[in-house]
């Protein structure tokens, strides 16, 4: 073992070929165990679990890798000169920093698709929520990171560099400022999902369905047909009302019946309004109450639920509840009431004789 081949102990020569078979022989055994145990084509639902992000991360692993790990590791273990050993240690920090750079957008990947999980409640409201912003600033700086790593460790002084970085850095986000406010508001609507694209809002006076969430723009679909564009910072600091998360809407409308209409209909009204409400799908009755004496008519409310935010179902409901009523008053000859006044006239001229005769 002492004896020396091309200046090297036989030795030293052995430790090397073992550790080059073994890395050689030992990672793609490792590697179709993982592949059996953990698919890389897996679905949507297991893409999401540890064994989907395992079976992601050996997908993307390169032979090559493989093949310069063990020959850096058998370079260093051999223990030649420091100008071999430096060469062999380059080699494998190159080999790793390559094989990061492939799989950090997988773990990045893995992450976004966690955080946007789907609501058990609605399962296709996440479907459509752009992470597109904050993918690429997280793969930016990851990427950032691991080369300045690898150049640390390969011996370059990074500290001016990352100096530098950071003095331009200020110097881009002072010129940015609102392009910034924009980027930073998108990542936040996609963590925070306030809406998701399909979804229709009202902000402020506008109000149309969700199209796009960009890095710097929020492009929202109006009634009358064109498009409005938000500035993402600017639609985080207004009140937003998202009537695609309503469970179910609540409804409230009233009506009036003349002063003339008998004591014994008027009883009746409620359970004609009820029975109205009721016979209609997906909803459900709350209440009706003869709650005034108006000006011109007696006044009735009523309060039911749709147990939907489709705004076409809760219009046609309201229509088939509006006509019941009107055609059930209609057979009971009840009559609505609508704006009027009953002027009564005296009769002065007798009041004048009166007072003449006395």
């Amino acid at each position: 073992m002492d004896q020396l081949l091309i200046g090297i102990p036989i030795l030293n020569w052995i430790a090397a070929g073992t550790a080059f078979l073994t890395i050689v022989v030992l990672v793609p055994i490792v590697r179709g165990s993982i592949k059996r145990r953990c698919p890389s084509d897996s679905g949507t639902d297991d893409a999401r679990s540890w064994r989907g992000l395992v079976g992601a991360l050996n997908h993307r692993w390169m032979r090559a890798t493989t093949l310069m790990v063990a020959a850096s590791i058998a370079a260093l273990a051999i223990g030649t000169d420091g100008r071999v050993a430096d060469a062999a240690k380059i080699s494998l920090i190159a080999a790793l920093t390559l094989q990061s750079l492939r799989l950090i957008p997988v773990l990045v990947d893995w992450i976004l698709l966690r955080i946007s999980a789907p609501d058990p409640a609605d399962p296709a409201r996440t479907s459509a929520v752009n992470l597109t912003g904050l993918r690429w600033l997280i793969l930016l700086g990851a990427y950032s990171l691991v080369l300045l790593l690898s150049l640390q460790n390969m011996g370059v002084n990074v500290t001016s560099l990352i100096a530098g970085l950071g003095i331009g850095g200020i110097a881009v986000a002072l010129a940015l400022q609102n392009v910034l406010g924009d980027l930073f508001a998108s990542l936040t609507i996609s963590l925070d999902k306030p809406f998701v694209v399909g979804d229709f809002i009202v902000v402020g006076s506008e109000m149309g369905v969700v199209e796009h969430i960009g890095l710097k723009t929020t492009r929202v679909r109006s009634l009358s047909g064109e498009q409005l564009v938000f500035g993402n910072a600017d639609l985080l600091t207004s009140r937003i009302r998202n009537y695609k998360r309503m469970n179910e809407r609540r409804v409230v409308f009233g009506f009036g019946v003349v002063y003339a209409t008998p004591f014994q209909t008027l009883t009746e009204i409620n359970s004609i309004v009820r029975v109205a409400i009721e016979s209609q799908s997906n909803v459900r009755f709350d209440r009706c109450h003869f709650y005034r004496f108006g000006g011109s008519s007696l006044d009735f409310e009523a309060v039911y639920f749709i147990s939907t935010p489709d705004y076409n179902a809760h219009m046609d409901a309201q229509q088939a509840i509006h006509l019941a009523i009107a055609r059930a008053f209609r057979e009971r000859d009840i009559n609505f009431a609508f704006p009027s006044q009953t002027v009564y006239l005296a009769d002065r001229s007798a009041e004048t004789s009166r007072g003449v005769t006395g």
